[in-house]
């Protein structure tokens, strides 16, 4: 997290993930995804929902078929 970070709330990171607030609460609850707790507000900054979406990013696979869909 940088000094300039924005900080989202639930409802905007729920947004920027294109997702229910459920979710967001969700990794929250299970502590899956860093956030800040002001008082009894929680705000996640952005950067953490950037890297939370490269750590999840799948590359694809590049490769020839060789029948039956198989990548060699």
């Amino acid at each position: 997290m940088t000094t300039n970070d924005r900080l989202l709330t639930v409802e905007e990171a729920a947004e920027r993930l294109g997702t229910g607030v459920r979710f967001i609460r969700r990794l929250i609850a299970e502590r899956r995804i860093r956030y800040v707790k002001l008082g009894k507000h929680v705000r996640i900054a952005d950067s953490v929902l950037t890297a939370y979406i490269a750590e999840r990013t799948v590359e694809p696979v590049r490769g020839r078929r060789v029948g039956y869909g198989l990548v060699v």
